[in-house]
């Protein structure tokens, strides 16, 4: 099975890309996934992170078809 990947935003330009997969594996976190997709060896400060439409943490563990939405960090005025 597989964990979908979206990027959002200024991080889709950042990391080439809209979508990916990752293979899922028991333990696996969001913040690993990360790694794994950007091959970048941490999340970046501030990068919201959503698992199955719901605001996550960098340490959530995943299950089996999940999906996984990163966006760039909210700023404003």
């Amino acid at each position: 099975m597989s964990i979908k990947v979206r990027f959002f935003a200024s991080l889709a330009e950042t990391v080439g890309r809209r979508e990916a997969e990752c293979a899922h594996a028991e333990g696996l976190t969001v913040g690993e996934v990360w790694a794994r997709v950007t091959g970048e060896p941490a999340l970046p400060e501030g990068v919201l992170c959503a698992v199955n439409h719901a605001y996550s943490t960098a340490d959530h563990a995943l299950g089996e078809d999940d999906e996984v939405a990163y966006f760039p960090p909210v700023t404003g005025g």
